[in-house]
């Protein structure tokens, strides 16, 4: 499925569309047909009021650089996530599709390919509205696709619902050290990652589907950012199956890292819960749990590399595999064959590196990871390193708890 998206300019109807593109629009806007030139675009981002519209009209805009909106409280409107669509193929300059500085910003019915850098970049806002938005790189999965599909980063208040994403080289949807969002009812397929948290507060990411991914739901805390340690995330009733995409990050990217075949993973992340999801039919793991250690080395003094308060229950994990890849694949083959060296060896539907900070007293509720009601689900504790004494194990009675449910996001 292929179609068009981008932004507006003061230039009203062109004169090939019998219809305004404003028709039901209430309140001020600018009307753009397709037709309309990158610089008609941008004078329309620019001179549109705080509080208006630009509605573009169904077909293809073709933009030759990025666009940028500042204006607060300004809507974008298409004809249809498959209608309208805003081609950045033609792209010469600019370091994304769409720029937007500007708070209570929406989006909505409209399609956005083909971006040379990221596809929608929104940055500080406070309130993020994206409806009906299609995201594609329209070859396919290559390193040179863009990073990121919808991208949200430093903003609260952020909705992402019914939109769908395919072709990123890095994350579909990335939501970053932002805080109060909910993702819902989005399709994420082609994509490195299908859905990111990454550092953030308070998300709900609730109905998706996330196929054919490297990974499919990933969150994440890194060090290094603005936001030291994001917390309170869930991750319930989605279906995150068959991400065995090849990964095609670009070399030196984090999510380089995410082997393929992976379907929930979990990076120092804290107070996150996971529930009610299908996640089947993965190369390398269903649901992972780690810490930064494996990583690297961390020279942020604020941020916390150890996933804490982790609650995974009550999801239908099924379909392992015999064929982990990547550095996880390895540690995986490596651990399973301390334990059972005549084989086989088949990956377990959960794992965890098994990695404790030293400094914190163990079985404190706060910090533990709880696993139940996954079924005949299996699991695996790496007790990394795999040179350390201590042997990988398979028993989860150590895991066989509760945590107090986490509180729905209201936005």
């Amino acid at each position: 499925m292929r179609s068009h998206l981008w932004l507006a300019p003061l230039v009203l109807l062109a004169a090939c569309s019998d219809e305004d593109p404003c028709d039901g629009v209430a309140g001020a806007c600018i009307g753009l047909s397709s037709g309309a030139s990158t610089t008609e675009i941008q004078t329309a981002l620019i001179e549109i009021e705080t509080g208006g519209t630009v509605a573009f009209g169904a077909g293809t805009f073709e933009l030759t650089s990025d666009l940028s909106l500042d204006v607060d409280g300004v809507t974008l409107a298409g004809k249809g996530q498959d209608a309208t669509t805003l081609s950045f193929a033609k792209q010469t300059s600019g370091a994304q599709g769409l720029l937007v500085t500007a708070n209570a910003f929406a989006i909505h019915d409209l399609g956005i390919e083909d971006s040379k850098g990221d596809a929608l970049k929104i940055l500080g806002a406070q309130g993020v509205t994206i409806q009906h938005v299609r995201v594609e790189w329209t070859s396919g999965p290559k390193a040179t696709n863009g990073a990121y599909g919808l991208y949200p980063v430093q903003c609260k208040h952020v909705l992402i619902e019914d939109s769908v994403v395919h072709g990123a080289s890095d994350a579909g949807i990335y939501v970053g050290q932002s805080d109060q969002i909910v993702v819902q009812r989005n399709s994420v397929e082609l994509n490195v990652a299908g859905i990111e948290i990454e550092n953030s507060t308070h998300a709900d990411v609730h109905d998706n589907i996330a196929t054919n991914n490297t990974g499919g739901i990933l969150v994440f805390n890194l060090p290094g950012l603005a936001i030291a340690n994001g917390s309170h995330t869930r991750v319930y009733d989605n279906m995150v199956f068959e991400n065995n995409t090849e990964n095609f990050a670009p070399a030196g990217n984090i999510v380089g890292k995410v082997p393929t075949g992976t379907g929930i993973v979990i990076l120092a992340a804290h107070d996150v819960e996971i529930f009610r999801n299908t996640v089947r039919d993965h190369k390398a793991v269903n649901v992972g749990m780690i810490s930064y250690v494996p990583i690297g080395t961390v020279n942020d003094p604020l941020y916390d590399q150890y996933p804490t308060a982790i609650h995974v229950h009550d999801n239908s994990l099924s379909g392992v595999s015999d064929m982990p890849t990547g550095e996880l694949g390895a540690a995986l083959i490596t651990a399973i064959g301390e334990i059972h060296p005549a084989g086989p060896f088949i990956t377990p539907d959960i794992a965890w590196d098994g990695v404790l900070d030293p400094a914190r007293t163990p079985g404190v509720a706060a910090e533990k990871i709880c696993i139940h009601g996954n079924g005949d689900a299996n699991f695996i504790d790496l007790a990394w390193p795999l040179s350390d004494p201590t042997l990988p194990t398979e028993t989860l009675a150590p895991h066989d708890c509760t945590l107090p449910p986490l509180p729905e996001v209201a936005l």
